[in-house]
């Protein structure tokens, strides 16, 4: 049996016609940069998250980037932020000669620990940016909280949390910014790289949408130094196929992820607060032999992931930060036993089965 760790074959067999429609049409008038298609997106992502403002952009990571340059960051600003991500999250605050200032995580939910993120804040600390991680949303009240009473701004580093939900509150749509990720394998992914931005501060949203554009106001007209950072159109039309399906792929995660919880055994499965809606972008479960299990389902023909292995202030990129081994003990302790099984809305039962069964061999 052949399993993929995220089915993207299926779910492109399945909106096929709509998809190849919609990206013919853009081939058809050879309007590939920004247009109708990309308008058509923004207003639908302002609608599913309830924001006032949606900029699509060119990745993720502009995305992360695009926050970061609209509330003026500059060098020696401080970020507090998570080592258990993806690089993205502290790369783009060091690519704006900011400081990643890094708090531990909670071992349950494997988001920022928000009880140790005051301690963490400076005169030069500008903004807070927790992860949503592996499509949960962090303690987003609290962190609202913290950054009011600091008069600081909080971005929601969303890429893996787009349609997760916190208390009442939506991902993206939950603080001052919120960014998510396009990337094929997110939850709701394009054809290539691409992102957003979220903010209901329309001046905030204004400078995103100059910045992105190579911060032009008009034609050969320039207020700001800015970035390269559009959405081609095909990818819009590609992601306006997939988010009018997207709630029926989120109720189907919730089935699929409930369906491991009820039979797996013998490892520490995933912990959702009971306030939260997880999108499920990965389904991670720990064990005490991660070689051993990985080199079985590895045998068996079960892909596994790995999130992730080298915390980032072990990373060599920010040894400059003066972080050693043992300064942050539960995101080291959380990234030498976890591991991701496969999860998708077009995971199929008979899959499933063979994947609990080799776990719990």
């Amino acid at each position: 049996m052949k399993i993929n760790f995220i089915d993207l074959q299926s779910q492109y067999k399945k909106y096929k016609d709509e998809i190849d429609k919609e990206i013919k049409e853009v081939l058809d008038t050879s309007g590939y940069i920004m247009g109708p298609k990309l308008s058509e997106l923004e207003k639908n992502l302002s609608e599913f998250t309830g924001s006032k403002n949606a900029i699509a952009c060119s990745s993720g990571t502009d995305a992360l980037v695009l926050a970061l340059m609209s509330i003026g960051i500059k060098p020696g600003d401080e970020i507090i932020t998570t080592p258990f991500t993806f690089i993205a999250t502290a790369e783009t605050i060091a690519f704006l000669k900011a400081k990643p200032v890094f708090v531990d995580i909670d071992e349950k939910t494997y988001n920022i620990d928000t009880s140790l993120i005051e301690e963490k804040i400076t005169l030069k600390t500008k903004a807070i940016m927790p992860v949503s991680i592996f499509g949960q949303m962090s303690d987003m009240h609290k962190i609202n909280e913290i950054a009011e009473k600091n008069n600081l701004v909080v971005i929601e580093d969303g890429a893996q949390s787009f349609g997760a939900k916190n208390n009442g509150l939506n991902s993206c749509n939950a603080s001052t910014i919120g960014t998510t990720s396009f990337f094929p394998a997110k939850p709701l992914g394009c054809y290539g790289d691409g992102g957003a931005v979220f903010t209901n501060d329309d001046q905030i949203a204004e400078k995103m949408r100059v910045i992105l554009n190579h911060g032009q106001t008009k034609r050969y007209v320039h207020s700001e130094v800015g970035i390269n950072g559009r959405l081609d159109a095909i990818q819009a039309g590609v992601l306006n196929v997939k988010l009018k399906y997207y709630d029926e792929e989120i109720e189907r995660r919730q089935e699929i992820a409930k369906y491991y919880n009820d039979n797996l055994k013998n490892v520490i499965i995933p912990f959702v607060d009971n306030n939260n809606l997880s999108v499920w972008a990965q389904y991670c479960i720990r064990v005490e032999n991660r070689e051993e299990m990985l080199q079985k389902c590895s045998d068996k023909g079960v892909p596994i992931g790995v999130y992730y292995p080298i915390p980032l202030h072990l990373q060599e990129v920010f040894e400059y930060l003066g972080y050693k081994e043992g300064d942050f003990p539960v995101t080291e302790k959380i990234s030498l036993d976890i591991m991701a099984l496969p999860m998708s809305a077009f995971l199929t039962k008979e899959e499933q089965d063979y994947i609990i069964e080799v776990i719990n061999e």
